[in-house]
């Protein structure tokens, strides 16, 4: 059992991964933490109570290496970098949730701050797993992709050499609130968001530079992509619209069967995909249809698992020698 750690155990992403590894048949949990400490995790998260009983610590670096081979850091961006730089000098494996190890130096300074870890940013791995799993078998350190990029890059790579990289990629996307996390805003107030949709940072979200450096990452080629997310009256779940235009006849769902055949976690859909089929798990399903050079990609996944935690903790078996399925959700909720 290899003994793993959550620092950044009270927010949504926290709590997905705490349920996962409390089963999980390869990691112990040993250690959560928060930015305050002095708890206890059922108390923090009253859903767990008789599901498991363990303290919640004051985040420090020094207990996190005598009681973890692995941690997760489930923590804002910023903060995150500032503590993963201790723990990687002290050898422990760390999964980064945040985006300060996810980008390249100058597309992250551009569009977050500057960074405090340049020497172990090029160190990180990208965890999108279908595109990294053999660096991540020998990472120290892996960097979660965002929810919307995961969903987006999973939905178009295995398009974009059949597409005309000359024209715009837009990209529609939608997630359900708990994408904002727990800190209480305007628009996440349920007066707000109840019965009703609305674009934020449209053509200016910084996860846009973020699926554009990966395209050009695994294939090669700059795009230009606009990106429009959008919030909507759900908990949870992401349901994102690609449209690009292609340069060469092709069959979209064929090309999709053929590019993800040997990936277990993909589910190519014949009709047009759902948030809720998704809603509990780590299945990312896509759609895929044409009409003429017109192209359209549908992906749907929920953004606190695959999005987020399970894509996480996949990502922390691959560092450990695990199966990459072990532990990882598969039974749709379905409220």
């Amino acid at each position: 059992m290899v003994k793993v750690g959550i620092v950044g155990a009270s927010g949504y992403t926290g709590l997905e991964l705490v349920k996962m590894l409390v089963s999980h048949p390869g990691f112990q949990l040993t250690y959560l933490a928060t930015t305050q400490g002095d708890t206890m995790v059922e108390i923090l998260h009253p859903s767990l109570a008789d599901v498991i009983s363990l303290p919640v610590e004051k985040a420090e670096v020094d207990a996190v290496s005598e009681n973890c081979e692995l941690v997760f850091l489930a923590l804002p961006h910023k903060a995150s970098m500032g503590f993963a730089k201790g723990l990687i000098e002290k050898g422990i494996k760390v999964v980064d949730l945040s985006a300060d190890y996810r980008l390249e130096l100058d597309t992250y300074e551009e569009h977050y701050c500057e960074h405090e870890d340049k020497e172990h940013l090029v160190d990180s791995v990208y965890a999108l797993i279908e595109y990294y799993r053999g660096e991540l078998k020998t990472a120290k350190l892996a960097a979660g992709p965002g929810c919307y990029p995961t969903a987006t890059l999973l939905g178009i790579l295995p398009f974009i050499p059949y597409i005309d990289t000359s024209t715009p990629l837009f990209v529609d996307a939608k997630s359900g609130v708990s994408g904002a996390g727990k800190k209480l805003s305007e628009t996440t107030h349920f007066v707000t968001i109840n019965d009703n949709i609305f674009a934020y940072n449209p053509l200016k979200h910084r996860h846009a530079p973020e699926i554009a450096e990966k395209i050009e990452k695994v294939h090669g080629v700059k795009m230009n992509v606009n990106f429009v997310p959008h919030l909507i009256p759900a908990t949870r779940g992401e349901l994102v619209s690609v449209y690009a235009t292609l340069k060469e006849d092709i069959d979209p769902l064929e090309i999709l069967k053929k590019h993800y055949v040997n990936d277990p976690f993909i589910r190519i859909r014949e009709t047009p995909v759902d948030i809720k089929s998704t809603a509990g798990t780590h299945f990312c399903d896509i759609f895929a249809a044409k009409n003429g050079n017109a192209l359209f990609v549908s992906s749907a996944i929920d953004n606190l698992l695959r999005g987020a935690s399970s894509q996480a903790l996949a990502a922390a078996n691959l560092m450990c020698g695990y199966d990459e399925g072990m532990g990882l959700p598969v039974i749709p909720y379905m409220p």
